[in-house]
């Protein structure tokens, strides 16, 4: 894997010092957030920074828009301030032309995303979850690649009901979306019992820590009363402008990378001693996957790591990462205003100082780690407490029943009623039934077989994940989760015919640039331009370390597989021992090694002939 250390350039060595060798970078503010109105316009900040200064900490004309029923919409202002309630408005994409042809207009509706630190339901939500799935959505649970639930066509008129009935069993979508730290993921190892259990401790801490404190979700969505005649409602941390834009958090346990520590802001690598005893964690900080097609100052990067903490000070780091990126990033360019661009404009040893002085310590030099992969284990595992873990494989992470096929939505309802442990998602989008007595086993295993759940998949399907994209998502530029599975089986024909079939292949499909799906880190990416049409990206590291590159442009639906096989064929034919397609196809010489985020669109294009 990649070690995330500062490249050397012909200019020099790479420094972290601003304004000499390879790098020069700008000099950090000194000055918090802009917080009052007039001087936010002065500055030239960016739209969203003047709706968050007057919204009231985040209320807006919500509560007056759910009001109008004479539209299934809202303000796209108010679109906008209810990402941090853990929503955005949507239509059906699929029905929008014929609609508007008959004057009609657009099928709104809203996609809902819960706040689950780690990925962890007790039976009893589940049951929830999926009944308000049947009632106010469109009959499927979503497992998203934030290891979290979403719904999809909640109408404006339900929305008070559906949060309410998750607000019932303890959960809520606070700070799901929005300019905020976002659901923080955990790894869900289910072989190595203790780091799994201080992983999601941490990851329900930072959650919960970094939450916002503002009123106005309990108010707009549970008509809970506003105290009227108090103090005046403050963020302590966040400030009235929140952040400069999402902050994803995530929480790692060697030797699995399944939450893809390098393609978030901020992430903990557990260090573990001989007993599988978390002695600390490495922090990393800066990596992220959203970009702007035919936008070179905008790309993906993989997380630096910056240091190691003890386990007491973790939650310090959490809060001083975060708040350094509250008062260092951009705020008047959207497009560039993750951690890590202001990581790129001022440098890491900035960063980390600056980061030290709010902790009040010094971090210490990273510990070695070593990861084999960022996928997950399917089938059963029993972990080193005696419990037992079975890992489903769910196509996408859509929870419904298949016509002809696996009854996901029925069969997991079914075993909610008897299971005794609890439910995990894990960061590809799959279920893992958890916490399971070893004399439950087999009643659990009946249930799976009886509604056709499957275990596992084939060696690429396994690998596989792919976002909503169309109808609903607004963003998407060609279809994902609707296309990936005929994709996959062409796939699948390709490398049999080379003797591939078992060779494990991560690949990833988005329907736009943004990069939900992170198919920036796929050995195999698929990036949507248009109908039927994509970039395709290769070369990416199979444990999550190394950025892919752009090697076909608006290649179609119909020549991927065309132009991925005599790829196959060359892999197959001169790869070397262990050797994963990633590394294959940058060895032979097809497609350039990108090293990090700046270096991402150079060099792009096939090097030679397949």
């Amino acid at each position: 894997m990649d070690d995330h250390k500062p490249i050397d350039t012909p200019d020099g060595p790479a420094v972290e010092t601003p304004g000499t060798g390879a790098r020069r970078y700008d000099a950090p503010p000194t000055d918090r957030p802009i917080t009052e109105a007039e001087a936010a316009k002065a500055a030239g900040l960016a739209h969203n920074e003047h709706l968050k200064i007057a919204s009231g900490y985040l209320r807006g004309g919500l509560a007056d828009g759910l009001l109008k029923h004479a539209t299934g919409a809202i303000s796209e202002d108010d679109g906008q301030l209810v990402k941090f309630h853990g929503m955005y408005m949507q239509d059906d994409r699929d029905i929008r032309a014929e609609r508007t042809k008959k004057k009609l207009e657009k099928a709104f509706s809203f996609m809902i995303r819960l706040r689950i630190a780690g990925g962890v339901v007790t039976p009893k939500q589940w049951l929830a979850l999926d009944e308000i799935a049947t009632t106010y959505a469109n009959g499927t649970l979503r497992a998203t690649t934030r290891q979290t639930f979403q719904y999809h066509g909640v109408i404006k008129s339900n929305l008070k009901r559906t949060m309410a009935a998750i607000d019932a069993v303890l959960l809520d979508t606070i700070a799901a979306c929005g300019d905020v730290n976002r659901n923080v993921m955990a790894a869900t190892n289910p072989a190595q019992a203790g780091a799994h259990k201080a992983a999601y401790q941490l990851a329900k801490d930072i959650s919960d820590s970094l939450l916002p404190k503002t009123n106005a979700w309990r108010e707009i969505w549970l008509d809970g009363e506003r105290v009227v005649g108090g103090e005046d409602e403050v963020e302590p941390v966040y400030g009235k402008t929140y952040l400069p834009r999402k902050f994803k958090t995530v929480v790692a346990v060697p030797p699995s990378n399944e939450v893809d520590i390098f393609a978030h802001d901020l992430g903990f690598i557990a260090i573990l001693d001989k007993k599988n005893k978390v002695t600390g964690w490495n922090v990393t900080v800066g990596g992220g996957m959203g970009m702007t097609h035919g936008e070179p100052d905008t790309f993906p990067r993989t997380a630096d790591v910056m240091g190691f903490c003890k386990p007491e000070d973790a939650l310090k780091v959490a809060e001083a990462v975060m708040t350094v990126q509250r008062d260092w990033g951009n705020r008047k360019n959207r497009k560039n205003a993750r951690l890590k661009y202001t990581i790129e404009r001022f440098g890491l040893d900035a960063f980390r100082a600056e980061v030290e002085t709010r902790i009040g310590k010094k971090l210490g030099a990273p510990k070695p780690f070593t990861f084999d992969g960022n996928g997950d284990r399917y089938g059963w595992v029993e972990g080193d407490d005696g419990r037992h873990h079975l890992t489903l494989y769910v196509p996408s992470g859509r929870i419904k029943d298949v016509e002809g096929g696996p009854q996901f939505l029925t069969g997991l309802r079914r075993i909610a009623e008897v299971h005794e442990g609890d439910f995990r998602l894990t960061g590809n989008q799959n279920v893992i039934i958890a916490n399971v007595p070893a004399e439950k086993r087999a009643e659990i295993e009946a249930l799976v077989d009886r509604y056709a759940m499957t275990k596992g998949a084939g060696a690429l399907r396994r690998n596989s994940m792919a976002c909503v994209a169309l109808p609903t998502c607004g963003l998407a530029l060609a279809e994902s989760e609707r296309y990936l599975p005929d994709l996959l089986t062409e796939l699948e024909e390709s490398l049999a015919s080379h003797g591939l079939q078992d060779d494990e292949i991560t690949i990833r499909s988005t329907g736009c640039p943004n990069g939900c799906a992170r198919p920036f880190i796929a050995e195999i990416g698929l990036v949507g331009r248009g109908p039927e049409r994509y970039h395709l990206y290769l070369g990416a590291a199979f444990d999550g370390s190394r950025l892919s590159k752009l090697y076909r442009e608006d290649v179609t639906a119909s020549e991927i597989r065309t132009v991925l096989d005599p790829l196959f064929a060359a892999y197959a034919k001169d790869r070397q021992a262990g050797e994963h397609f990633g590394d294959f196809v940058i060895r032979a010489g097809y497609v350039a090694k990108t090293s990090n985020g700046p270096d991402f669109h150079e060099r792009t294009g096939p090097l030679k002939a397949a």
